[in-house]
């Protein structure tokens, strides 16, 4: 029997009527760990200081901010646990909208109005299916994806009546740990029996990580034909497009979905960029306009929202606009990290725009002096960084900013975008020679690891690829074959917690970098099999 006594909530309405009704609904349930949340951003702080079991959200909260974007955001950066049941209450028009046609679903809806015993009911059935979750949320947490991988297999005959909700976790965490084709096969046994929109995207997710861009796109397209406010689909099938390098169909698919849900903060921004990207200076100069807008007030605000908005304005030729976009910025972003370096980058695009290469190299020349500043910035702002160090004749420090963005590229898309930013500057020889001078240091510094290991000079092994690490934390190759260092160094000299941690945290890092990077499962794989040979408890 589950105790309701011990469950703690979260209302977050605006509504004060409604906060007291829902408040009292909650109390008739047992359920007297009450707090409210009045707007999304209180919602956000509050679930960053405690975790409670149970979020009942409003769909309309206000200030444009709805709660399937809430949801969106919390899970998207890790605010809330799996374990935390986030229940939508919505009216039946607001329903037909969001259920089903959303990658991150709430574990429940409530149709309005209703009753303190439907409510006492519902969340006794989240509860229970919660209860039987739990193991794999735990082995989440602990980023022991193989052994929940398992309980998920397990679980789909032990719980029959969820057999479907455990599939699709199951299918989810293929996908998270890399094992793409694992993850298609699964979708395609749910789609065997049922045709289910998240199933469809899932798989074309999958399809997207195999690079099989074509099928992909055909079963993307197919989604959103059938169903025009599946938003998600519409964002993948952008990405698709996108990645096959047809960047003003990528532009139109995103505003698409922005017209049909306008408040999405990271749909905005990358609606921007490729507007910025396929000329329209216009467009982007509106769209980043409201990006900043939306973001001044958000926790998850970020200054270089700010440049991209400058620069869309200095494409239209508007430099005086872009100066009023810096005061903005150096007042309204004060005190967050990237703030200064992102000031010192845009002062330098102005003066270049303006002609005045000295003062646009004394501001670049400033930006650099500060390492940790020039590295807080994103790779594709450093590419800006780049081309405006070639524009004032700071060939050196150029070169220097493209060598770091091909050190820690992610991938081969990364390393290809700064060659064309190369070209367009009229360096495409130089492209070419830094790609070639990456690929040596990077084929060396591996060779040099492994070599030590063979030679059972583990240690040394070790040692070697964290400096490594330390020179290219980006570098996808890298974090693979230090990871691998670590991992051979505790298969053959024993249980070393510390590098574990370190193995860890830079599987991670990869995961995030590179999802689909086909080394990953076996690597994952190689780390739990440690864990269980010298019986530790993930």
């Amino acid at each position: 029997m589950i105790d309701l006594d011990t469950i703690s909530a979260l209302i977050v309405e605006a509504n004060p009527n409604m906060r007291t009704q829902l408040r009292n609904m909650l109390n008739m349930s047992g359920i007297a760990k009450v707090q409210f949340a009045v707007t999304a951003g209180v919602a956000v702080r509050k679930l960053r200081d405690a975790r409670f079991d149970l979020i009942l959200c409003e769909y309309h909260i206000g200030d444009g901010q709805d709660g399937q974007h809430l949801l969106e955001d919390l899970r998207h950066n890790a605010i809330i646990p799996l374990s935390t049941l986030f229940v939508m209450v919505t009216g039946e028009r607001q329903y037909e909208r969001v259920v089903s046609a959303a990658e991150l679903a709430p574990n429940d809806y409530i149709l309005k109005p209703f009753a303190a015993d439907t409510l006492h009911e519902r969340i006794l059935r989240a509860l229970e299916k919660r209860d039987a979750f739990m193991p794999a949320y735990r082995l989440i947490e602990l980023g022991n994806v193989p052994d929940a991988i398992t309980y998920c297999a397990d679980a789909e005959e032990k719980f029959p009546q969820w057999q479907l909700d455990f599939m699709r976790l199951r299918a989810e965490l293929h996908v998270a740990s890399g094992n793409a084709d694992e993850a298609q096969r699964l979708y395609e046994r749910i789609l065997s029996t049922r045709s289910i929109p998240w199933a469809r995207l899932g798989l074309a997710k999958s399809l997207f990580m195999q690079k099989c861009y074509a099928e992909a796109e055909d079963m993307l397209q197919s989604l959103v034909n059938e169903n025009d406010l599946f938003v998600d689909a519409y964002d993948w099938l952008s990405r698709t497009r996108e990645a096959a390098g047809e960047l003003e169909s990528a532009r139109s698919i995103l505003a698409s979905a922005t017209a049909l849900s306008p408040h999405r903060v990271g749909r905005l921004r990358r609606l921007g960029e490729l507007s910025i990207e396929t000329g329209d200076h216009e467009a982007a100069e509106k769209i980043l306009s409201e990006v900043v807008r939306k973001g001044k007030y958000s926790d998850f605000r970020d200054p270089e929202d700010h440049v991209r908005l400058l620069q869309a304005q200095l494409g239209k030729g508007d430099t005086t606009q872009a100066e009023a976009t810096i005061r903005d910025l150096e007042r309204s972003m004060a005190g967050l990290d990237k703030t200064r370096s992102c000031s010192a980058l845009s002062s330098a695009l102005v003066h270049v725009k303006k002609g005045d290469t000295e003062r646009a190299g004394e501001a670049i020349k400033q930006l650099l002096a500060d390492q940790g500043a020039a590295q807080a910035l994103s790779p594709r702002l450093k590419g800006e960084l780049a081309r405006a160090c070639f524009a004032t004749r700071l060939d050196d420090h150029g070169t220097e900013v493209v060598l770091d963005i091909m050190r820690n590229a992610p991938d081969d898309r990364a390393v290809a975008h700064a060659k064309d930013m190369l070209k367009a500057v009229g360096k495409a020889e130089l492209g070419e020679q830094l790609a070639g001078q990456i690929n040596g240091e990077v084929k060396d510094l591996v060779s040099e690891g492994a070599r030590k290991a063979q030679d059972g000079d583990y240690d040394g092994a070790v040692q070697f690829m964290l400096s490594a690490v330390r020179r290219m934390p980006g570098n996808t190759h890298v974090l693979f074959n230090a990871t691998l260092a670590l991992l051979k160094h505790i298969e053959h000299c024993g249980w070393n917690e510390r590098f574990a941690e370190q193995a860890r945290g830079m599987m991670e890092r990869a995961r995030s970098q590179d999802p689909g990077n086909s080394r990953l499962p076996a690597l994952t794989a190689y780390y739990y099999n440690l864990l269980k040979k010298y019986g530790i408890q993930a």
